[in-house]
Parts: C-alpha cells; structure tokens; sequence
C-alpha cells in the first residue's frame, strides 16, 4: 500500500476531539504571540511567570468557547461559511473574556492591553482558519494522487448547478475536474471553486483545450445546455469526447449515490423537452374512473404511468396482447401499489366484448390509443387496418357515447395529414367519424353528452416500431444502419412528453377539436443515424456504414401535422395548437363506414384501399402497390 493510500485512509477519519485539541492550541499560540508582539513594540520586559499564568487563562478560556461554539463539530474537508462564524464568534468571545481578566491582573487596562486582545482575535481566527484551508488542500491533494487514473473533464456553463456539480465531482473518484466552459467573453481567464473558466469561440478553440488537458469527457447539467451548442456538441460526437449530463441543481444528502449518464440521442432532439403544470389538471381526473385502449403500447403504458399521478377512483387498462399487458400490469403494481387499477385482455374490434367492459367499469374519461401503426406493414394488411383503426374507434367511440362517458380522447398522428399511406388513411377517417359523432352530439342529431378531442403529434421516440430501437440494434450488430432516403425527414417527440400533451389536451378540450402538438423543426433520418452512431464512440462510413435502401411503401420524405383549410387558434398552451376542423355529415359518414368496413371484413384489399380513395380524395398512395388506384379513383 503507498504512502498516499495511508495518508488518505488516516486523513478521511479524523477525530473531532483532535480537531478541538488542535484548535486550542493555535489559540493559545496567537494569545502568546500577540503578548511577546506588544511587549517587543512597547519595550516592556517579559515576565515568565506571567506568561505562564497567561497561557493557561488562555487554555481554559479557548476550551470552553470552542465547546460552547462546536468549532471542532464540523467535517474539516466539507468547511462552509456557518463553519467559519463558529470560529469568529468563539474567538471574538475568548479575546473579550481575556480583555475582562485583564482587569484584575493591570493596575490600568488601556491601548496597550486592547492592541493584544485584537491582535489575538485576529491571529486566532487567522491560524484556526489557515489550519482548516491547509488541511481541506492537502487532503485533496492526496486524493487526486490516490485517485491517479481519474478522467479529466470539462463542464459545460458557470451556473449554481455547474458549481454544485464540481463540488460533487471533487469527491468522485472517477471524474477530475479541469475546469469549466463559456461563450460569455466577461468570465474569460477567472476562475470559480478553484478550477479555471475557459472562454470557448468555436470547435477549434474546444480541440485546444481538449488535447492540451486529455479531457476525455464534456459534462451538461441540463439539456437547455446541450442545446446550446451544437458545433461543441458535434466535435465532441466526432472527436470521441463523452457527452454527459448531470441533471442535478445542488449537491443534496444523497449526491454520491448520483450518477452521470451519458448523452442519448433523445437529449439530442435540438429543443428543450416540452412540460406541463401538471396539478392544474389532475383535478380533471379526481375520482374519476379512466380507461385506456392500447395501454400496453408505447404512448398507452405511458398515459397510464402519468394517470397513476392522479388521484383516480380508477384505472382500466384494455389491450389486447397478452405479454405487453402482464408487463405494465407487473410494473404499475410494483411502483403504484395504493393506485386502483385493473388490466383487462381484449379487442377493440369486438363489440360486445367491449360493451361488456364499458358496462362493468362504466368510465368517466377515455383514452384511445389502441391502433394498428407500422406504415409500410399495413400496406400490405389493408383490410386488418380499417377493420382494427377504423372500426375499432367506431366502436369504442359509440360505447363511449351509449354508456355516458364525459370525455373520449383519441390519439392520432401527423401521418393522417395528406396520407400516403393505409395506416395514415385510416387514422384520417377515424378522425372523421369521432368528430362527425361529437357534432352531431352537439346539434342534438345524436343523443349523448361525449365531447371528442383529438390530438395530433408525429413520430415518438423509442414507441415500438420507431427508428431509434432499429438504429440501436443494427448498430449493435455491427451495421449496417438501413435509412430509406437520404433527405427523408421526421418530427419526433419523447414518449413522457407526447403524453403529457395528450393529457393536457384533455383538459382543455372542450368537444370536436383537433389539437397539435409543437414538435418543434424536423430531424433528417440521416443525422439521426450519424449522431447515433458517433454516441456509440463509433466513426460512421469508417466502423458503421450507413445504406440507403430507398422509400418503404406508403412513406413520404416528410410529413404535416395541418391540412391547408384548417387553421391554427393558439390555446393557454404554448405547445398546444388547435385546428378549426373540417366539418362532415354523421348520418352520411356512417353510411360509407358501413360500406368500407363491409369490403375489410370479406377481405377486398383493392376494393378496400380504392373505397378509402374515394372518401379521402387528397389519401395518394406512394411507394405503394395501391398507387395505381389513384387512377381509378380519378376516371370514376
């Protein structure tokens, strides 16, 4: 074992009654210098037994301020501010109470007694405090050699959260600190905790830092940070830097059990991650009982998981596969034990099993989210589309209606904007039908209290059958990374933010809306899979090759959250947009319905696909088999 490692292991434990010993006898030192100093400047002889007599008073009086104080109560390496007053105060009082015995030892007590009394509180703060800067010093001086092979990093920003994040890291004996980084000019050259503040311009001037110190990581403590600077952020991706982040806001009680995580991709979505006030709507959903379609989906589990917030009377969670609904179930029992909840296997496409549900639980509220949305695999499964989005809502929708449910919520997306595709035309005409149905509620042409509210966002990031989980695992295989084109672009969203819009939707929808999801600018696909492949500490071209394969049946380059003809009313919401809706006829609507959903149940898939052509007149296939209809469509 090095001497170092003994030094450290002796040093970590010191004992308080130590530190108190310590500290009285640089008190008593100050008291006898400030004595000898006087007498030296005034020419007075010095008297041994005085001075004799004097330490000890000085002893005593210096024990029991420094006890009545706590002075030595404190761990000497975590010294802060209320450390350094104890000692003033103690000091102040053990200099006045000497300046009292004064009296019955000076025949006069004048200038000559005040210039030692202050000259001993000055040089007994000075000591007791040196003593404690020298011993914090030297402790993690000893640390850092103990802790050699530490990584050095930088931190990003000279926030309070950056500070408390280097006070955390001090301890760490993984990270070694270098110093912090700003593109404010003013903070040029300072310094702050003890590390230096560089002024960074551009990626050229963070290269320099980084070789010259052997940093290997670039620590955030927040994704405001992150976003900032892209040009960093993308040197850092191609010079093999670790991004970090560190979402803390001070160093609390448990900080070492705190862990840095590294940068994923959703960190990377180039805005801030959108929130919602959310105790202005859990009042919404107080004693309510709340259902949910596709609730062991990806956007289904997570509208349970905020749900579980609520104080519900509540919750029923309906799906139909088997294996995902068992893992929410075992999840949301494990981390919501006082939540009343009951998971339930079944198909939206069975009505009367669904009736059965709708008249034993009787819900309040209702989310659906249940629905088919792999693009290019329901191309080739047309008829299981209409039959599962399409039919599927109807019925929920008219049980949600017949059984008196105050408000049904449909999850949509952009893709039903100008479709190009089955699964993007039948989330269309399943908006057509919920809102046709809550206005003909409200016309009184169908009876029933139900107000509709639809939202809208694009795609998820990490929903089951997103990109990211395919880019994940392709690159894990060793590639290649497959993207379809090298312009198609995407607007995506984190699964916990979608959902919380959707909430938020509900409750400021007040019947037949189409809300729309701010999803800020769209992201190329390619970046996407260059930016994941260098979060992995890979080189794309060089380890992992990204291929071109091509559009997928039904895709498009990129997609719309808005038709044309609706436009935007902004709500209380900044995020939060919604549209004034096309209007359609419910007794017309659900006379086609009848038609397509004939066609899907005997297995048309043409028939089927050429029917929704010609309820959707701007639904063109592309990329796609059924792209040929377009023409039929056209000449009929």
């Amino acid at each position: 074992m090095s001497l170092f490692r003994v030094i450290y292991k002796r040093i970590n434990h010191f004992s308080r009654y130590i530190v108190w010993a310590v500290d009285c006898f640089f008190s008593v030192i100050a008291t006898l210098l400030s004595y000898l100093f006087s007498n030296y400047l005034v020419e007075i002889d010095v008297v041994p037994g005085f001075i004799w007599m004097m330490l000890l008073a000085s002893t005593i009086i210096s024990f029991f301020w420094t006890w009545v104080f706590k002075t030595y109560d404190g761990i000497i390496r975590h010294a802060t501010i209320t450390d350094m007053h104890r000692i003033i105060f103690a000091m102040a009082l053990k200099s006045l109470t000497l300046w009292a015995l004064s009296f019955f030892v000076y025949e006069y007590v004048g200038r000559f007694v005040w210039s030692i009394v202050i000259a001993d509180f000055i040089l007994s703060i000075f000591f007791l405090i040196a003593l404690r800067v020298f011993l914090v010093s030297f402790y993690y001086y000893v640390t850092n050699a103990n802790n050699s092979n530490r990584q050095n990093v930088l931190i990003y920003g000279t926030s309070d959260a950056a500070i408390s994040l280097a006070g955390f890291l001090r301890k760490n004996k993984t990270y070694h600190v270098v110093g912090f980084i700003t593109d404010d000019i003013n903070k040029k050259s300072y310094r702050l905790v003890g590390h230096r503040i560089y002024y960074v311009n551009n990626p050229e001037d963070f290269g320099e830092i980084v070789d010259k110190h052997h940093v290997k990581s670039l620590l955030f403590v927040n994704n405001s940070d992150l976003h900032k600077d892209n040009p960093l952020v993308g040197y850092g991706l191609k010079n093999n830097v670790s991004l970090r982040i560190a979402p803390m806001a001070v160093v609390s009680s448990d900080a070492p059990k705190m862990q840095l995580r590294n940068v994923q991709i959703e960190d990377l979505l180039g805005r801030n991650e959108i929130d919602i006030d959310f105790s202005k709507i859990q009042s919404d959903f107080k004693d309510k009982v709340v259902l949910v379609t596709g609730a062991a989906g990806s956007i289904g589990s997570e509208i349970c998981r905020q749900l579980c917030r609520c104080d519900l009377k509540q919750l029923v969670l309906v799906d139909f596969s088997e294996s995902a609904t068992y893992d929410i179930d075992l999840e949301l029992r494990k981390n919501y034990p006082d939540r009343n909840f009951v998971s339930i296997i079944a198909d939206v496409r069975n009505a009367l099993r669904m009736e059965h549900i709708f008249s034993d639980y009787r819900p309040d509220i209702l989310f659906h989210a249940a629905a088919y949305k792999h693009v290019p695999l329901m191309e080739e499964y047309p008829c299981e589309a209409v039959l599962d989005n399409v039919g599927g809502t109807r019925t929920v929708a008219d049980l949600a209606v017949k059984y008196g449910v105050d408000k049904f919520v449909m999850v949509s997306t952009d893709k039903a904007v100008r479709p190009s595709s089955v699964m993007g035309a039948t989330k269309r005409l399943a908006e057509i039908y919920v809102q046709s149905l809550g206005e003909a509620i409200k016309e009184g042409k169908v009876s029933g209290k139900t107000t509709f509210v639809t939202t809208r966002f694009g795609n998820v990031l990490g929903s089951n059958g997103s990109v990211i989980p395919l880019f994940r695992k392709q690159i894990l295989d060793g590639g290649p990374v497959t993207v379809t084109d090298p312009e198609i672009i995407r607007y995506f969203m984190t699964i916990p933010e979608a959902c919380r819009l959707v909430l938020e939707a509900a409750h400021i929808g007040e019947g037949n809306d189409i809300y729309i999801f701010d999803m800020g600018d769209p992201v190329k696909i390619a970046d996407l899979a260059t930016r994941m492949i260098e979060l992995s500490g890979l080189r794309p071209g060089e380890d992992i090759e990204i291929v071109y394969t091509g559009l997928r049946p039904g895709e498009k380059l990129y997609e719309e959250l808005l038709y044309k003809k609706e436009n935007t009313i902004p709500t209380d919401n900044a995020k939060i947009f919604c549209a004034e809706t096309l209007r359609h006829d419910y007794q017309k609507v659900l006379g086609i319905y009848e038609e397509l959903l004939s066609l899907a149940k005997n297995e048309c898939k043409s028939e089927t696909v050429l029917k929704m052509k010609e309820i959707l007149s701007d639904f063109k296939s592309m990329n796609s088999e059924f792209a040929e209809l377009d023409n039929e469509r056209n000449n009929k």
